[in-house]
């Protein structure tokens, strides 16, 4: 993949740098924050390859990338002047964003940046933890207990990595935000700690606590650092700014974090946790079904960031159960993915389908799958939620529990207990997810009956073809169906290849035919139902009643004109006939205002078909024979 194409091109359909307030990236997104989300091209986004999807979403406009994204994120920052941690927070343009989207942007974009470390510390811990449940190493050798530190580091400190990221996320000085956070582990205070529970500062009474692995008060003490900063910049002179605003920043946020927000955070954090636990004690069954059924959504929308906190504030009071119960979920979209590896003829998909299947067994990581595979065939989101359900249910049910933070994968295993529970809900989650797939197929297709034996030679000559009584071939050797598709429009036929966009050039989109059309009008090519048109009016998208989804897009880039100069007849929902108008549109007008009228014509799910067959004429009326389906 050239990233640094791919990169240009995404910063070009953001809006540009002038447009790009800050930018990080997690596991498979990048993700921005905008000073007006309205800019972006989301359509041009969606369609450059290497672009999963787009997705707006806590307060951040996202562009899901995949495994790529480190190497995308590397050729932007490389390739524009954009920064991590840039900041137009004083900006009077940026919108003002709701207080949960606030909430939760910050919370993904500081925990964001420390993902990589903490996942790889966590699958070190679980490594260690089975090493000395099969004996391989004991648990008080040199070897263990150097390996042990670099698993744990990260988690131990995280208040010091955290005060950095999240001070990065508030445009304020990142380390000044990492000295609040070391303040809570520096040995003269975590000393306080052997002398009782209590201590004081100015005679003020301080409730002491081990901050250590501790998420919520460093969010607290930054964002309150964040006002303070800003204050003091106003009120010092700029000569004096070096030294005394970090000073004064330190002597205020410091005492007042153990005295108030580092107290008040634990507490929050805790009660969280409590929450979690007493419902896992009502019933663990109900509690794991609906997280394992219901996180794909939060996945979606990337909102999934609101429960990594929890996730880290019930480990720092030992073990987690959410982990676990999620892991069903992934689990249950990796056994979705594998099955489509399994089903699918097209090449494409089934690189996809094994990638996905891979990224979420081996590092944990959902997004090619959610972006590549489920929502593009919704009809594998119930199978994600069912076998989810159930394998969270049985997580759940069993009560197993996290050790460590980890990637939900194979390597993950033995952060998990008890570890022969885990692996029976996690088995069932994959497995349930693999046969309802296997079983009842990912694209919504009805079953198809057609019409003419596939050894016959395309004709060359124009006619009009009426609907025709199904039939099955049988020619000594196994049957096979076609489904005929009549053309939608009059004009001169044209390869998808000389369609000068290149998600319907390269086939992206799917399989098909392209009209160069002389008439404004367009007809319907099949007996079905209309599922989509769009809001601008130049393309509509009918389920034919054999089972084929087939977009008709007329004109590129033609959505720009908003609509002008089309006038659809149908909406979507409208059972319509072969050879029903679907459109009307201006073609001169819209040639004159520099629009390509070419118009693709495409099978959206070239995946249930052996071939896609086009017709070998130069020109078509509209009922002539266009394409046929072999299936």
């Amino acid at each position: 993949m050239k990233y640094e194409r791919l990169a240009k091109d995404i910063v070009q359909n953001i809006g540009g740098e002038e447009n790009v307030t800050n930018l990080v990236h997690c596991a498979t997104r990048l993700r921005f924050n905008l000073k007006d989300n309205h800019v972006p091209d989301k359509e041009k986004l969606k369609r450059l390859e290497g672009v999963l999807s787009v997705v707006e979403s806590g307060g951040q406009f996202q562009v899901v990338i995949g495994s790529d994204v480190a190497h995308v994120y590397q050729e932007i920052m490389k390739t524009s002047k954009l920064g991590a941690g840039n900041t137009a927070s004083e900006d009077g343009d940026k919108p003002k964003e709701k207080i949960m989207s606030r909430i939760f942007a910050v919370i993904s974009g500081s925990l964001s940046p420390l993902l990589p470390a903490m996942a790889g510390a966590g699958i070190l811990k679980a490594f260690l933890t089975l090493f000395t449940t099969f004996g391989w190493i004991s648990a008080e050798s040199g070897t263990y207990l150097i390996l042990a530190a670099a698993a744990n580091a990260v988690f131990y400190f995280l208040p010091i990595f955290l005060g950095v990221s999240a001070a990065f996320k508030f445009g304020v000085n990142p380390y000044v935000g990492g000295v609040i956070g070391a303040a809570l582990m520096e040995p003269n205070f975590t000393g306080l700690l052997a002398n009782g529970k209590t201590s004081s500062f100015l005679g003020i009474p301080v409730v002491l606590m081990d901050y250590s692995s501790t998420v919520f008060p460093v969010f607290v003490a930054i964002w309150i650092f964040s006002y303070v900063e800003k204050y003091l910049k106003k009120i010092i002179y700029k000569e004096l700014q070096t030294f005394l605003v970090p000073l004064l920043s330190l002597v205020i946020i410091v005492p007042l974090t153990v005295m108030i927000f580092g107290p008040f955070g634990v507490y929050v954090g805790n009660a969280i946790a409590d929450a979690i636990n007493y419902l896992m004690g009502v019933s663990g069954l109900l509690t794991g079904a609906v997280i394992g059924g219901l996180i794909f959504f939060l996945v979606v929308f990337g909102l999934h960031w609101g429960i990594i906190p929890i996730v880290l504030a019930n480990l720092t009071n030992g073990t987690d159960p959410i982990l676990a119960m999620w892991a069903a979920s992934n689990f249950a979209m990796a056994g979705v993915a594998l099955a489509v590896f399994i089903k699918s003829k097209e090449k494409p998909l089934k690189s996809i389908a094994g990638s996905s299947t891979l990224s979420l067994l081996l590092a944990g990581v959902s997004e090619p799958t959610v972006y590549g595979i489920l929502l593009r065939y919704k009809r594998t989101i119930p199978y994600v939620i069912i076998a989810g359900a159930i394998g969270g249910a049985i997580n759940g049910g069993f009560h197993t529990y996290a050790t460590a933070f980890v990637f939900q994968n194979i390597f993950s295993i033995g952060a998990f207990e008890p570890i022969g529970y885990y692996l029976i809900g996690i088995a069932a989650a994959m497995g349930i997810g693999l046969i309802l797939t296997i079983l009842f197929g990912y694209m919504d297709k009805k079953a198809v009956t057609v019409a003419e034996p596939i050894n016959e030679t395309p004709t060359v000559e124009t006619k009009a073809i009426q609907p025709e009584a199904s039939v099955n071939v049988t020619d000594g050797s196994p049957s096979l169906m076609k489904e005929i598709l009549v053309s939608p429009l009059t004009g001169d036929v044209k390869s998808l290849t000389e369609v000068p966009d290149p998600a319907f050039a390269e086939g992206a989109m799917g399989k098909g035919i392209a009209i160069i059309p002389s008439v404004g009008q367009a007809f319907s090519p099949v007996n079905g139902t209309i599922g989509t048109v769009l809001k601008s009016g130049h393309a509509v998208i009918i389920m034919s009643e054999n089972g084929a989804e087939i977009l008709i897009h007329i004109g590129i880039n033609t959505v720009q004109l908003k609509g002008q100069y089309f006038t659809p007849r149908v909406k979507a929902g409208d059972q319509v006939r072969q050879g029903d108008l679907l459109i009307d549109f201006d073609l001169e007008k819209i040639k004159e205002a520099g629009y390509n009228p070419i118009t693709p014509v495409i099978i959206s799910n070239t995946s249930d078909y052996l071939d896609v067959i086009e017709t070998t004429n130069s020109s078509v009326l509209t009922q002539d024979k266009l394409l046929t389906l072999v299936v």
